[in-house]
């Protein structure tokens, strides 16, 4: 099962599904991340869209676009864990370890390790715009 986080990832997400021999799934989840009041000015994330397919007892890679300070995907995660899938794993295209606000977090294949920069197209965007470039690009902000 290849769950999608959109919107960013559905690019990437699409390649892999292509390149994986083996039949799977593909299901897609949105979160958002928001300022919880009272949470000391850390961010809280809550669960927009979520998979349409139980998890119990599959193969999960979770497809994200980015990994920044993790907060979103160790959230994502543990909402995963309990829904006991035989295996869960994380695929990222680009990755930026040097953010990161979660320690253990499990990232296990990721694409490229980027700086902190503003990236579009491949499905990443600024506002909405440039999703639709074939292949990523700096963004000028």
């Amino acid at each position: 099962m290849l769950i999608g986080l959109l919107k960013a990832s559905f690019v990437f997400l699409v390649d892999l599904s292509r390149a994986i021999t083996i039949p799977h799934q593909v299901d897609f989840v949105e979160l958002a991340g928001y300022d919880g009041a009272g949470t000391g000015g850390h961010s809280r994330v809550r669960l927009l869209q979520d998979t349409e397919i139980p998890l119990q007892g599959l193969d999960v890679l979770l497809v994200e676009d980015v990994v920044d300070t993790g907060l979103t995907l160790n959230y994502l995660c543990k909402v995963f864990e309990l829904r006991r899938p035989a295996s869960l794993r994380v695929v990222t295209l680009l990755d930026r370890p040097y953010r990161r606000l979660v320690g253990d977090l499990p990232v296990d294949y990721v694409g490229f390790t980027v700086p902190d920069e503003f990236f579009v197209g491949y499905g990443f965007d600024i506002d909405e715009r440039w999703r639709n470039l074939p292949e990523l690009r700096l963004a000028k902000v």
